[in-house]
């Protein structure tokens, strides 16, 4: 039996929070010789690995899977009888997200990191009490980041010279009428469904809401997705936003840009006689979303069985206490840190989601390296300048730098181009051929100030063009630069020559010709 732990501890350094933000700041602190202590409420890895990034991503893998060999006849291979095994699916999504989170354990202990389970609450700015975690808002088998302490006296306390506060954030469940209708969920619900929806609306055209939109359209159902901006992917540049509109509604997908969802009836709410819905309360129908156009004027109701919100996310501070070690926070509940990660108390720190800038699991971990580095004595600042984003629909999104529309509002005279996959050899060998890198650059100077990636492994291509912005590399640079051939990493070295005014797979923009294929 393992021994109790003692009431009281002090370490150099107190972690609070083990996302991907919060365990490696703990990870990094412990190697430049702290000790460190890190309190969580549940597996380390936080929301990404147990909630989000990870099992998002293996389920988006099998949707893929199941795609391909439902095309397979195209690559001359013969399959018959193929269908979903949704209880697989997640299966094997469960024992992905077991394998890493105990791999995060494993490493957390290699490096000497003290980990205590728990609720932690300020008491004074170098303290904090242990309590147990209560239960999770979505009930037994929902996730425990966002559950409440118990009511019990602490556990134990730990005490430290610095303190890292990496607690996250939740989505955001929008306060409309019919939002706490059974069947009204936000992601963390989605991964309890048992089953897949036959008739799903995803209110929000982010990230989130984009990929759970593409995995249950994959997966048989029959998707709405609702978007108030103009285009989907609001924060990206507006013409991927556009093309990744246009494969949607290829694939099945209805998209409603410019509309929202304003409120939800349950069955048999609000439907008199002779409604003209066609939709009776025997048709399996559980739910109906009120849909308003962008002047507020009811535009349709659309059936479902389940009502995804993806909105957005609120920091998780609350239940810490925070006022009772000084630490301020915005009107939002984030808080504000310094490019040193450094909160208004200088030995409390804040990284990741709760300091409410970019809202990414890479992101929480760079600052996790810069906030340790700095509670370890060096001098070490944060840049956002270069942050890669991606997004895992069909086709794949990514994205770094400024769009065009943000460099031209930053002052610089632009030069653009576009170089399609349908040019691209390996994007043909492949099977897929749908999108585009388009490339926004300096006209004058040629520094490559972004990239903007709509097709096959966007993910994996950005890296190359964060690379490029990250050291201020030029369209030269990329040009210059031998790719090997077929891949499709090609695509990044002909928009770079397009943009030069030198494309070879692509007619020149002054004859407006059909592009030729590259290989």
């Amino acid at each position: 039996m393992t021994p109790a732990k003692p009431l009281n501890q002090h370490f150099d350094v107190l972690v609070i929070g083990g996302g991907p933000g919060g365990y490696v700041a703990a990870i990094r602190a412990a190697q430049l010789g702290r000790t460190v202590a890190l309190v969580d409420k549940e597996r380390p890895g936080g929301v990404c690995l147990n909630w989000g990034c990870i099992p998002t991503k293996a389920m988006l893998r099998s949707a893929e899977v199941l795609e391909t060999v439902r095309d397979a006849e195209e690559f001359g291979v013969l399959a018959e009888g193929v269908r979903l095994d949704y209880s697989a699916v997640l299966k094997r999504k469960d024992g992905i997200v077991s394998r890493l989170t105990d791999g995060i354990a494993h490493l957390l202990k290699a490096n000497g990191v003290t980990v205590v389970n728990g609720h932690a609450r300020f008491t004074d700015p170098h303290t904090v009490a242990v309590h147990e975690t209560g239960s999770s808002p979505l009930g037994e088998d929902g996730p425990l980041y966002a559950a409440p302490p118990t009511p019990q006296p602490a556990r134990e306390t730990l005490s430290a010279d610095d303190i890292i506060i990496a607690t996250g954030s939740q989505p955001l469940m929008p306060d409309l009428p019919g939002s706490d209708l059974p069947g009204v969920i936000t992601s963390d619900g989605a991964f309890l469904l048992p089953e897949v929806p036959a008739r799903a609306v995803v209110v929000g055209g982010s990230a989130v809401g984009a990929e759970w939109a593409s995995l249950f359209r994959t997966f048989g159902a029959e998707v709405t997705l609702v978007e108030m901006a103009p285009t989907l992917l609001p924060a990206e540049d507006a013409e991927i936003g556009r093309t990744l509109t246009r494969s949607f509604t290829k694939q099945g997908i209805k998209v409603l840009t410019r509309h929202t969802v304003t409120a939800i009836e349950g069955q048999g709410e609000g439907q008199g006689e002779g409604d003209g819905e066609g939709e009776g309360d025997g048709d399996g129908i559980q739910l109906r979303a009120l849909v308003t156009d962008a002047n507020g004027q009811p535009v349709e109701t659309l059936p479902a069985d389940i009502v995804l919100f993806g909105v957005g996310r609120r920091p998780n501070t609350v239940g810490l206490d925070l006022e009772k070690a000084g630490v301020q926070t915005d009107d939002r509940g984030y808080i504000p840190v310094t490019d040193r990660l450094r909160t208004n108390i200088t030995h409390i720190s804040a990284i990741g989601d709760v300091t409410g800038r970019i809202q990414l699991a890479h992101v929480a971990s760079h600052q996790a390296l810069v906030a340790a580095s700095v509670v370890s004595g060096h001098d070490e600042r944060i840049d956002y300048r270069a942050v890669p984003a991606a997004t895992f629909t069909r086709p794949e999104v990514a994205s770094v730098g400024l769009t065009e529309t943000q460099a031209r509002e930053a002052g610089h005279e632009t030069t653009t181009a576009r170089f399609p996959f349908a040019a691209l050899g390996r994007a043909h060998a492949y099977g897929a051929t749908d999108g585009m890198v388009k490339v926004v650059a300096d006209r004058s100077s040629g520094a490559v100030l972004g990239a903007h990636i709509i097709g096959p492994g966007a993910s994996d291509l950005i890296a190359e063009a964060a690379l490029a912005v990250t050291h201020g590399l030029t369209l030269t640079g990329f040009a210059d630069t031998i790719h090997a051939h077929p891949t499709l990493g090609e695509a990044t070295m002909e928009a770079a020559m397009g943009a030069l005014g030198l494309p070879l797979h692509t007619a020149p923009v002054r004859r407006r010709g059909r592009a030729a294929v590259s290989g």
